[in-house]
């Protein structure tokens, strides 16, 4: 049966013992105050949640995004059509650049500039010729380009990832990351024994080298 009040209506609310009172006023309040900074909580680890919750986490992460950024810098500094140009993408130290250039030599420039930031293992170019009126055979240079990433896969002092292959007209352009003198010398001697190498430019770095 429900209480009656004075007034004649009935209440169904359960009476608190006076002991309880304050303990459950406090766990209310608590459950407010908690609840109102939730929000200013969770936004500020989101970045490092979202990091530690994919393959790299948040060290490798910021390691991209600097290369990213060094490597922007460089094209402003040396042909800035490449910063508009060239969209690049960092991951594990693994650099993708695609997009469209106006020549050749943008696009051997544009690796080269790559692989002289610190950190990057790898350089996958990708970049579009727009203007391909300079170029005579590109036939052979692609069969020269075939044939000597052919040689540096199959030699086993050479770490065919480190390095890029251009052939622009017969003309061989190197780049990249030796491990040392050696090694880069294997690379250079392979290009020059290309059937179609007229020139070897070597833009091949040691890993001794400093850079930026």
């Amino acid at each position: 049966m429900s209480a009656a009040t004075p007034g004649g209506i009935s209440s169904a609310a359960p009476r608190l013992r006076p002991g309880l009172a304050l303990p459950i006023a406090m766990i209310a309040l608590a459950g407010l105050v908690t609840s109102s900074c939730a929000p200013a909580v969770i936004g500020a680890g989101t970045a490092a949640v979202a990091a530690s919750s994919t393959d790299k986490g948040l060290s490798t992460s910021v390691s991209d995004n600097l290369i990213v950024t060094k490597l922007n810098d460089k094209f402003i500094q040396n042909d800035a059509s490449l910063f508009v140009d060239v969209d690049v993408s960092v991951n594990d130290a693994a650099v993708l650049m695609t997009g469209k250039v106006k020549t050749p030599e943008e696009k051997i420039l544009s690796t080269k500039l790559a692989w002289e930031v610190r950190g990057v293992r790898e350089v996958v170019n990708e970049l579009q010729v727009v203007d391909r009126s300079s170029l005579k055979d590109v036939a052979k240079d692609l069969a020269a380009s075939a044939q000597l990433r052919g040689k540096l896969i199959a030699d086993p002092d050479v770490s065919s990832l480190n390095f890029n292959i251009d052939v622009v007209n017969g003309t061989v352009y190197l780049s990249g990351v030796a491990a040392d003198a050696e090694e880069m010398n294997r690379v250079v001697s392979h290009a020059r024994e290309l059937r179609f190498a007229q020139q070897v430019v070597n833009y091949i770095s040691l890993r001794s080298d400093l850079r930026d």
